[in-house]
């Protein structure tokens, strides 16, 4: 005989495992931190990208003037502010970047527990029909 409450459950698991279940247990399958250096490491790499690219559009825009001013100029002050707007670029994108990460695996860790929770149900359900 089928048991009602058992079909809902394991239902409900296969509709988590297919629909954000495969994402979460990826992400659930690291240490915190290591899942947030991980993001992080990413997200210097592509803010490192992100930034030169920006900066060779800003220099191909204002190259005329650039190369008229390129004598006036103290190239060593402008060098420094450019690497300072860089860090602080980067670290404005490594906060935000951990605290959406850091969000997302405490999320995922909640809902894998839901899950594995259920999955003791499931087996408690298995047991008790086996001892039937």
């Amino acid at each position: 005989m089928l048991n009602q409450e058992r079909i809902k459950l394991m239902t409900r698991m296969a509709a988590y495992e297919e629909d954000q279940g495969r994402k979460n247990m990826s992400i659930g399958s690291y240490f915190r931190l290591d899942y947030i250096g991980m993001q992080i490491i990413g997200s210097i790499v592509y803010g490192t990208i992100a930034f030169a690219l920006v900066f060779a559009m800003y220099m191909y825009y204002g190259m005329e003037q650039f190369m008229q001013d390129i004598y006036k100029m103290d190239l060593m002050k402008f060098i420094e502010g450019v690497i300072y707007k860089y860090l602080i670029f980067l670290a404005c994108s490594v906060v935000i970047t951990y605290i959406v990460y850091a969000y997302r695996y405490s999320k995922a860790k909640k809902s894998l527990k839901k899950y594995f929770y259920s999955l003791k149900q499931l087996s408690a359900m298995y047991d008790l029909e086996s001892r039937q």
